[in-house]
């Protein structure tokens, strides 16, 4: 369903990239000195590993060997550092740094941390098992790289020659009748189609090291990282539900409770009254009527704040449509959704999302006029409210927009304020929708 939708001018063709061909010369440029540069690291970090290793294996019965390993995982963690810098320019995309254990305690206890973290035994096997595919990737890269440079420039070299009986070209191994022209044309074909590929060959070798290295060296680390996300999104769920209980307690208190005392004083003071005064006690009840009635209305409003039944019954448009309705700020509302229904909580987040932006423009901004935006583009749906105040919002721990924030944080969303002092406030929360 989609309402207030802008037509878009038509795209013209892009124009062809300069810089492409400069990016793949780059690119070929770097994983060729990976591969030819890994080598000899690769085969510093075997042999050095395996010979630590074997050393400190035969010595732990005379307990030096413990120190033999700790010094052999220590080096292990530093040549795997090496690999670590490089991975981000072959993989194009930053890494994060895995977090090594903490050398604490008494001078034994610190000298045995390699030996207790598992992140540094994931960097002595790296070392192992990197080295085949080095020596892989080494080869391959020198290979390629000889036969296509070979082949365009053999006809500058073919001169150079011998051409006795002992020595044969490749036309005369196959039996056909070889020739100089013939020569420099197949040679020069075979140059030509190793070149092509080179960048892809040199490319798969490259990616299968960093691959590798990005398991062992940095998989651990990513671990880490996600549950550290998974944790600040459940903390900000926590907080976001924490300060929405608050808010609640605190509107039921100022709103329907106080009507309800209100109420339950005037019906006692309506009775007291219905015998000597029956006029009066009238009178009373009305009043009672009226504030039963307040109350009512306070706490549908406030149940349309939680769980509005237009939202689950209509869809996430037609809630928007009625939370603007309902604001005392005009409202322009434009709304360009999948024909299908997104998630509940995706629905339900940006509903809260709209509702709590535009009771803070109806309470602080001081706006004459709002503009809500919904848009599902790709896969993240993009809400944007804007208002003509003055400006100056700041997200404060334990008020609005910092309880805006965390409730995006908690569905991986995530909340810009951009509010210069004369306005205009405009908030942008994004959350993925899986569309």
């Amino acid at each position: 369903m989609s309402t207030d939708t802008a037509v878009l001018p038509p795209m013209t063709p892009a124009a062809p990239d300069p810089a492409r061909p400069r990016d793949r010369l780059r690119a070929l440029g770097v994983d060729t000195a990976y591969a030819l540069a890994g080598f000899p690291v690769a085969t510093v970090a075997f042999v050095v590993v395996v010979t630590g290793l074997s050393l400190g294996a035969g010595l732990l019965v005379v307990w030096v060997g413990l120190a033999v390993l700790a010094g052999t995982l220590l080096a292990a963690r530093g040549l795997a550092g090496v690999e670590r810098a490089w991975l981000p320019a072959v993989l194009g995309t930053p890494l994060p740094r895995p977090a090594y254990r903490p050398a604490e305690g008494g001078a034994v206890r610190r000298l045995l941390t390699p030996v207790r973290d598992p992140q540094t035994w994931l960097d002595a096997l790296h070392a192992l098992v990197r080295f085949p595919l080095a020596v892989l990737a080494f080869s391959v890269t020198v290979s390629w790289w000889a036969v296509a440079l070979g082949g365009l420039s053999y006809g500058l070299w073919d001169w150079a020659l011998p051409r006795d009986e002992g020595n044969q070209d490749l036309l005369e191994l196959v039996g056909l009748e070889s020739s100089p022209f013939r020569r420099i044309l197949l040679y020069t074909v075979i140059g030509a189609l190793f070149a092509l590929l080179l960048p892809l060959v040199v490319r798969a070798v490259a990616l299968l090291q960093a691959q590798l290295g990005r398991v062992l060296l940095t998989g651990r680390a990513a671990t880490q990282a996600e549950l550290g996300r998974l944790a600040g999104g459940r903390d900000a769920a926590v907080a976001a539900e924490a300060v929405a209980l608050r808010r609640l307690e605190r509107d039921i208190h100022d709103g329907p409770q106080q009507h309800l005392v209100r109420l339950g004083m005037d019906l006692s003071r309506a009775r007291r009254q219905l015998d000597r005064d029956p006029d009066a006690a009238r009178a009373t009840l009305g009043e009672a009527a009226d504030l039963a009635r307040e109350a009512l209305e306070e706490l549908r409003a406030l149940s349309r704040g939680i769980a509005p039944p237009v939202l689950a019954d209509r869809g996430l448009a037609a809630a928007l449509a009625a939370v603007a309705a309902r604001s005392p700020v005009p409202v322009e509302l434009a709304v360009d959704l999948p024909r299908e229904r997104l998630a509940p909580v995706v629905e339900n987040t940006a509903y809260f999302v709209v509702s709590e932006a535009l009771a803070n423009v109806a309470k602080h901004s001081g706006a004459t006029a709002c503009q809500v935006v919904v848009v599902a583009a790709g896969p993240a749906l993009r809400v944007t409210v804007e208002d003509d105040g003055p400006g100056g919002a700041v997200p404060v721990p334990g008020h609005g927009l910092a309880g805006l924030a965390d409730r995006l944080r908690a569905v991986d969303g995530v909340l810009t304020v951009d509010s210069p002092a004369g306005g205009p406030t405009r908030l942008v929360a994004e959350l993925p929708c899986g569309s």
